[in-house]
């Protein structure tokens, strides 16, 4: 896999007040990075999990820990799906 990098300013100790070392600062913003831009459907959860250096498999389990929905449907879409479940519940009901 072909990299590239990235450099960010950040405060002067912030790694103490965070406590964290720089490395574990790095690996932190990757994996939190690749969670919002998934979050926000700009990246596929396999280009997610290559930022944040887990397999696809770990980045979804991941997901689940940070409160990340692994499924990215448009809010129109995610309301039409809701109805069709809501009156697949009412059919089974009756």
């Amino acid at each position: 896999m072909k990299t590239e990098e990235l450099k960010i300013k950040y405060p002067s100790g912030f790694e103490h007040a965070v406590h964290m070392t720089k490395e574990e600062i790095e690996q932190h913003i990757r994996l939190m990075a690749a969670l919002k831009m998934f979050e926000l459907g700009k990246v596929s959860s396999g280009k997610a999990a290559e930022l944040a250096g887990m397999s696809r498999v770990e980045f979804l389990e991941t997901c689940g820990r940070y409160r990340v929905s692994v499924f990215n449907y448009p809010a129109e879409e995610l309301e039409e799906e809701i109805e069709k479940d809501v009156e697949t519940a009412r059919r089974l009901k009756a």
